[in-house]
């Protein structure tokens, strides 16, 4: 299987990378990122791209992909409303109707988050722009889209191009984590659901972050059952 990711030098993405390399189903990652990739392996083949509102120069990448994990994102609190708009639904819109025409029938799975809102309504930026960026991609035309919402990702790998406010709630996990156990979600637990996902599909096209790590759950079973 070969499986195209974007971000995949973000907190999630790298992590989805790290998961994949070890996956035996998977025999292919098309990375699709500005720059070299601190990752280097034989499964790997690194596609720089510098416009993602134009997707044509890598056509033969997208042609060839059976799954597209799309972990490309920035904080809300890096960029301006406008720049966090064009890059949350912008780019990801473009890739889908790019898509469409390339490679329709590619399984599309679209790292979203808790809380989105396809009203459009929230007062709340995020959960307004990534509900449209949802929306945008389910009118899109692919034949098979899944949307992941994970809530607050602990990562088991810390990310050196996390944002700044990201890296001050790292010492606060462990008590969210007591608190409030459905809202965390290991970075790894969180990557093994999307590959999953990517190989297997889903039930339904919306997965909450309880439903992610479950998905997890139920993989572990069945492993301890064969």
């Amino acid at each position: 299987m070969k499986i195209l990711i974007t971000g995949a030098t973000g907190l999630i993405g790298a992590e989805v990378v790290r998961q994949a390399l070890v996956d035996n189903e998977i025999d292919e990652l098309l990375l699709l990122i500005r720059n070299q990739p601190e990752i280097v392996h034989p499964k790997i083949t690194t596609v720089i791209h510098k416009n993602f509102l134009d997707y044509a120069s890598a056509g033969s990448y997208f042609a060839k992909a059976d799954a597209i994990i799309w972990c490309l994102g920035i904080s809300q609190t890096q960029v301006s409303k406008k720049q966090y708009e064009e890059i949350t639904c912008g780019y990801l819109e473009a890739c889908a109707r790019y898509c469409t025409q390339i490679n329709p029938g590619v399984k599309f799975i679209f790292v979203s988050g808790d809380g989105s809102d396809r009203t459009e309504k929230s007062r709340t930026l995020f959960k307004r722009i990534k509900g449209k960026a949802e929306n945008l991609l389910l009118r899109s035309g692919l034949q098979h889209i899944l949307i992941a919402r994970p809530d607050a990702v602990r990562p088991r790998h810390k990310n050196k191009k996390a944002p700044f406010a990201y890296k001050l709630a790292y010492p606060f996990f462990p008590l969210v984590q007591l608190l409030a156990p459905d809202k965390i979600i290991w970075s790894d637990v969180l990557a093994r659901a999307l590959l999953l996902m990517a190989k297997k599909g889903a039930e339904k096209d919306t997965i909450e972050n309880i439903e992610l790590k479950a998905l997890e759950l139920n993989r572990n079973r069945e492993i301890l059952r064969n």
